[in-house]
């Protein structure tokens, strides 16, 4: 028996250790050919510049390269495809990181310059506000964003909802370092976009059916929470004077060293609601969390919500209780314009 579990443990180790080999080739192999897809928008600039005429020679070049590279490699080089090289090379050409690191030969750059997919990059130059674009390109590389997940969190302005709370000042720092918490209200986002759910906005459904859809794409739920969330309980049960009562769903930020609960509301937010998150705070502060750990952060998701509300209910130094909405579709192009027009 004991060698059979040996033997087992050996084979997982083997397949792990190439498993993970052929991660790392894969990678290696993405981050040479995004590097040479930069160097080749290089070359078509400096080319075209030389150009008399530089709409009508630009054209014609596009063209000629487009022919020989295809003939010679295949697939991959289409006039659409050098463009985007080419417009690749002018968007990050004058990068912090390719300034410091545009001497060193083509075969030590790629892993330290380009660590996305090239169909990352195909998406990233395409949204004109550098720090923007900044922000999306490290979030992607530290929480390890498929293209569809980039998608998915550009088309819920992640970067616009999380501006909205911060000054010029820290707007900038999202687009040089990502979302990285410090204190509570950097976790929190207004609104919450939950569209995965597959909920309509104008159908009418319980707090529990909005609970469990969220339980059933919790991986799109914690993504969408952010960075250093894992899940603890659902429907928590806390008890004291006979009386029972349900925390809707609880979550522990690794980076903030705290528990986050969070109640589900349907409709209006009432004083009421903020109250019972208060009850819920206190009691994971008094009796769950240890000493070492960090004040609990409680959060109401709501379908609307008055400011009005949350002003007077919650006291002005409060750092722990937070009301925010949530979507249960994308924002629309409006949505996103009104967003946008707020942070500018």
């Amino acid at each position: 028996m004991t060698k059979i579990l040996s033997s087992t443990s050996f084979l997982k180790e083997a397949v792990d250790l190439l498993r993970l080999a052929k991660q790392q080739v894969v990678k290696q192999i993405n981050s040479t050919m995004t590097y040479t897809y930069f160097e080749l928008g290089r070359l078509i600039v400096e080319e075209q510049q030389k150009g008399e005429d530089r709409a009508e020679y630009g054209k014609s070049l596009l063209k000629n390269l487009s022919e020989t590279l295809t003939n010679e490699f295949g697939k991959g080089f289409s006039v659409d495809n050098l463009e985007n090289m080419r417009r690749f090379y002018l968007t990050y050409k004058n990068s912090e990181t390719l300034s410091r690191k545009s001497e060193y030969p083509i075969s030590e750059t790629p892993s330290r310059i380009f660590r996305l997919s090239w169909s990352h990059y195909l998406k990233l130059m395409r949204i004109d506000d550098e720090y923007e674009r900044k922000f999306y390109e490290i979030e992607s590389e530290k929480n390890s964003w498929s293209v569809r997940e980039l998608n998915r969190q550009y088309d819920s302005a992640l970067y616009a909802r999380l501006a909205l709370s911060r000054d010029k000042n820290h707007i900038k720092k999202l687009s040089n370092e990502g979302l990285i918490p410090q204190k509570p209200i950097d976790i929190i986002k207004d609104p919450y976009i939950l569209e995965f759910i597959g909920l309509s906005e104008s159908s009418t459904y319980s707090e529990n059916e909005l609970e469990q859809g969220i339980i059933n794409k919790l991986e799109h739920f914690l993504l969408e929470l952010g960075t250093g969330f894992t899940f603890a309980a659902r429907q928590k049960r806390i008890s004291f004077d006979d009386k029972h009562f349900y925390i809707d769903l609880v979550f522990y930020n690794r980076l903030l060293q705290c528990f986050v609960l969070i109640d589900l509301k349907i409709g209006e937010l009432k004083h009421q609601d903020l109250g019972q998150m208060q009850m819920y705070v206190n009691y994971y502060d008094r009796e769950v969390k240890l000493k070492n750990e960090n004040k609990t952060i409680g959060i109401v998701l709501c379908q609307n919500k008055s400011e009005a509300v949350v002003k007077y209910t919650l006291p002005e130094n409060n750092e722990q209780i937070f009301a925010s909405k949530y979507q249960t579709i994308l924002p629309s192009k409006e949505d996103l314009a009104q967003l946008i027009n707020e942070i500018n």
